[in-house]
């Protein structure tokens, strides 16, 4: 075996670690999002066994045996496919950063409450003008910016809805 096949030792274990994390992540998804991914029959028998255990020490085991498993197979694609189902879709991440730009019109114009109602007419005025009002006294106050919190999620909330309803 030449130098640039060895690996150090701590780099296989490195590796290993890295393959259980992927193995772990794999055995906490929901049942549905586990059938859509593309796993070997193997792979995907030891992650179902896993899921059916209770005992910490048992579960540890398995985590190994799955790393073993995942050690014979090329294990980027399947990390690819978790991380596209965790990460936020373009459309979710310009809807998080609507919410913001509204939050931040709300807080400095008293008006944009009528501007946010005129596009989306399910929005209760009364609340978002309220919750401005108490989030921007919160800034005044230096208190935790709870209210601005609440604001941002009651914004967020009807800009998802609105979403979902209007594609």
């Amino acid at each position: 075996m030449s130098d640039e096949n060895l690996i150090s030792k701590t780099r296989r274990k490195k590796q290993m670690k890295d393959l259980q994390d992927v193995g772990a992540a794999l055995t906490r998804l929901p049942a549905d999002q586990l059938a859509r991914l593309d796993l070997p029959p193997e792979l995907r028998e030891a992650v179902e066994e896993c899921r059916r255990m209770t005992k910490h020490e048992a579960i540890r085991r398995q985590l190994q045996y799955i790393g073993r498993v995942m050690r014979d197979i090329d294990a980027g694609p399947i990390a690819a496919q978790l991380e596209a189902m965790h990460a936020p879709t373009g459309r979710q991440t310009a809807l998080f950063h609507r919410a913001e730009r509204w939050r931040e019109d709300l807080l400095a114009d008293p008006s944009a409450v009528a501007r946010f109602t005129m596009e989306f007419p399910e929005a209760d005025p009364r609340q978002l003008r309220d919750l401005a009002e108490a989030a921007l006294e919160e800034r005044r106050a230096e208190r935790a910016p709870r209210r601005y919190r609440e604001l941002f999620q009651t914004i967020n909330a009807i800009l998802q809805d609105h979403a979902r309803r209007h594609p």
